[in-house]
């Protein structure tokens, strides 16, 4: 007796997918995690990383860049789990709507998807080469950023020197900001003396120290944050996101030609 063959009601130009699918959506952007909690792109990224530090985040920890206002912008992208844990502080209505877009996501995977036709499938291709031209841009910009690198970092630099060659930037309030961002802390009660913080030691920034004997006094160690390469290509990213401090008549451009002044 043969078999006879089965039938299908779903038409020819149609792929299916389903939820355990090498298809399946994996993770969601920090950049989305963020609107859904109303909550700043850049502090979501400050809560990712400071949860990556402390070995909490499942995910991988690799970011990637994502163009927004003609600059590039880092982004994470999560597993289901991290993102719950990335928002386990914001209120209730803020986790419902991840809790909420997971679930949209997950019922958007089983539904059956349309092959594209042939007009669709030479759009996408030349999306593609699109794509493949805007890399290689990308590619020659981040060839020039390390060729800068090279010329603005040198071993032994302060935050303030280093900032410095970056034109515009308020070298008096980096110290701030980086206090703000966990990467250096005040230990003076009455003024500013800062010490490296936990979060950016040996990652970021590291401390020289020296013996500093005042005339008829006792001696005492006195330390001073130092960058690393590291720290270096993190400030440089920042800067060319526009979210150092600014001067107030800064002439709006993005370079690195000035003189490093106190850099020796």
């Amino acid at each position: 007796m043969h078999s006879q063959p089965t039938s299908s009601n779903t038409p020819n130009n149609v792929a299916t997918r389903f939820s355990n699918s090498e298809n399946v959506s994996q993770t969601m952007s920090s950049r989305e995690i963020a609107d859904l909690v109303e909550a700043r792109h850049n502090d979501m990224i400050a809560t990712i990383e400071r949860l990556f530090a402390k070995g909490l985040l499942r995910s991988t920890r690799k970011s990637r860049k994502e163009a927004t206002g003609g600059r590039p912008t880092e982004v994470y992208d999560l597993i289901e789990r991290d993102t719950h844990l990335v928002v386990a502080g914001y209120s209730d209505e803020h986790r419902a709507r991840v809790i909420d877009r997971w679930q949209e996501l997950e019922s958007k995977v089983a539904q059956p998807v349309a092959m594209p036709s042939y007009a669709e499938a030479l759009r996408l291709y030349a999306d593609q080469i699109e794509q493949t031209a805007v890399l290689r841009i990308e590619n020659r910009e981040q060839a020039t950023k390390i060729h800068s690198m090279e010329n603005l970092f040198k071993e032994g630099m302060s935050h303030t020197q280093f900032c410095k060659g970056l034109n515009g930037v308020n070298v008096m309030q980096v110290g701030k900001f980086l206090e703000g961002r966990n990467w250096l802390y005040n230990e003076s009660k009455s003024g500013l003396r800062f010490r490296v913080a936990s979060y950016a030691r040996d990652k970021y920034m590291t401390e020289h120290q020296n013996e500093v004997t005042p005339h008829g006094k006792e001696s005492f160690i006195a330390f001073t944050p130092v960058l690393l390469k590291k720290g270096a290509v993190r400030l440089y990213d920042l800067y060319l996101a526009g979210e150092l401090p600014m001067k107030k008549n800064w002439n709006g451009l993005f370079t690195h030609d000035k003189a490093l002044r106190g850099a020796a």
